[in-house]
């Protein structure tokens, strides 16, 4: 199996595509006339997309021909709901992770966006990319799509002309706003331009798009994404509250904006502002396993052949640009190979270790939580299980040790780290059914990190499973955006495996 993840969709399509079987289906009569294309398209983006833009649904990658992937299906359906007037706070607003080359910008910049325009759907789309230029760019496409398209400006005439003032000028047609005589709006900017009061008239934008908003690895680090991450939810959000909002993009490291949505997934709890802001995540891997009959399949076919996904699954480059897996990078430290998975034949002892926040605030790091067994006679470590919360220093933390303790229920101690907060911790872990000890680290984190690596290369540390949170902060350290999980495993393992224990193990005595 190539990844963990499958297709998160509500919607997904389990069948191919059939456009012979589609195009059936359709009234022939009516697109003979330019009202009968503009009431079969009303309510069908896809049939939109084939009338209008047939020439940005083929390319030399598919020979030509035109064809769909369950996620453009998916992308089509979703966007049906768009007509749909007066929406709630935060209704509708969904994330679609899909591969490189899967024709994302295509979809979400140009085609989707002039589809709800054109009949009112929407009136005002602001969309936004990694930079004002890339933005830019895919405004100017979706100009030239208004200014040249013989077909769109016969059946949509008001849209494909600019506003124009009494005195002869455009109201605006500039290369990051277009005014349509139609009323419609679109604006294209960088995601760390000002958007603050992006108001035309009284009117604020009713569609918020995300396309590739974020750069690639090698330009980006854990404070270039927090700082994005705060301009999506302080300023770019908060333009509409009721904006049908789509975020589209592809993983470029782990922690990044698109992994948390990745993550969200699978994570029984994901990152917070994935669930405070209600964005519905969907991922769409190149190569996908059917859960019941193990059989792989290629997302697009015609795109990508199942052999060509096949031979060159092993590489990085797949694992980060087809399939969005967030253990995609290999850091300085560990690689996806030093990481095994599997049980011990017993376990002789267990411990709860802990890298306690001082604080719950979103800016603060994470409460890391580990659990830790050992087998004695093969002195081999194994992780059972590992947590990022954010979780108050308090009655809160206690409660899920608690919670812990109870479903594992051979844990014989507690230990948590107290450089920040020293005995405190005791306090706050009062009367728990186990001795708690505490540990004041005095190596430097990357020492830590290094002793811990040799155990995981000697392979005296396994996964009991994959631990994706765990995992994707053991690839990327150390520049990966997190890695208090690699911290509390690292204090764990050495109760066990470190040459200065003090005491004997075995004797049961090492906390």
């Amino acid at each position: 199996m190539t990844t963990a993840l499958a297709p998160a969709s509500a919607s997904a399509s389990t069948e191919p595509f059939d456009l012979d079987a589609y195009l059936c289906g359709i009234d022939t009569r009516l697109l003979g006339v330019a009202e009968g294309r503009r009431a079969l398209c009303a309510l069908d983006p896809l049939l939109f997309a084939l009338l209008y833009f047939p020439h940005h649904l083929r390319s030399s990658e598919t020979g030509e021909q035109i064809s769909f992937s369950e996620f453009h299906i998916d992308l089509c359906e979703a966007a049906k709901r768009w007509h749909r007037q007066n929406l709630g706070p935060a209704e509708i607003r969904e994330a679609w992770v899909a591969p490189r080359g899967s024709g994302k910008s295509s979809w979400s910049f140009l085609i989707l966006p002039l589809w709800a325009l054109a009949h009112g759907h929407r009136r005002y789309c602001a969309a936004f990319a990694d930079s004002a230029t890339q933005a830019e760019q895919h405004l100017t496409s979706v100009k030239r799509e208004l200014e040249g398209n013989a077909l769109l400006r016969y059946d949509y005439p008001d849209l494909c002309a600019p506003a124009i003032r009494l005195k002869g000028s455009n109201v605006s047609d500039n290369r990051s706003l277009y005014v349509a005589r139609s009323g419609a709006v679109f604006s294209a900017k960088g995601i760390d331009s000002s958007v603050l009061g992006a108001k035309v008239g009284s009117r604020r934008p009713d569609l918020l798009t995300l396309d590739d908003a974020e750069p690639d690895e090698a330009n980006y680090s854990a404070y270039q994404k927090d700082k994005r991450l705060g301009t999506i939810l302080n300023t770019i959000l908060p333009m509409n509250d009721r904006a049908v909002v789509q975020i589209v993009g592809t993983t470029t490291m782990p922690g990044s904006i698109i992994d948390d949505l990745v993550k969200s997934t699978v994570l029984i709890e994901p990152a917070d502002w994935v669930r405070d802001e209600k964005i519905v995540a969907r991922i769409y891997p190149a190569l996908i396993t059917d859960p019941e009959t193990g059989e792989e399949r290629s997302m697009w076919p015609q795109r990508w052949g199942l052999e060509y996904l096949q031979s060159i699954r092993h590489t990085r480059s797949f694992m980060l640009n087809l399939q969005n897996d967030p253990l995609a990078r290999d850091g300085d430290y560990w690689t996806l190979d030093d990481i095994r998975h599997g049980t011990l034949p017993a376990l002789t002892h267990q411990v709860l270790s802990i890298d306690p926040a001082v604080t719950s605030k979103e800016r603060s790091d994470f409460t890391a939580l580990a659990v830790i067994g050992f087998y004695a006679p093969e002195r081999r470590a194994v992780v059972r299980d590992a947590w990022a919360l954010r979780v108050a220093p308090g009655e809160a933390l206690r409660a899920r040790v608690l919670a812990i303790l109870e479903t594992f229920p051979n844990i014989a101690g507690v230990l948590v780290e107290s450089n920040q907060g020293g005995d405190t911790w005791k306090a706050i872990l009062h009367h728990l059914p186990v001795p708690v000890r505490t540990v004041h680290q005095t190596a430097p984190k990357e020492v830590r990190a290094a002793r811990l690596l040799n155990h995981y290369q000697l392979g005296r540390v396994v996964h009991e499973r994959r631990l994706l949170e765990a995992e994707a902060q053991l690839v990327s350290f150390p520049k990966g955006v997190h890695d208090d999980l690699v911290d509390v495993i690292g204090q764990g393992v050495e109760v066990f495996l470190g040459k200065k224990k003090q005491a004997n193990v075995t004797s049961g005595s090492y906390l």
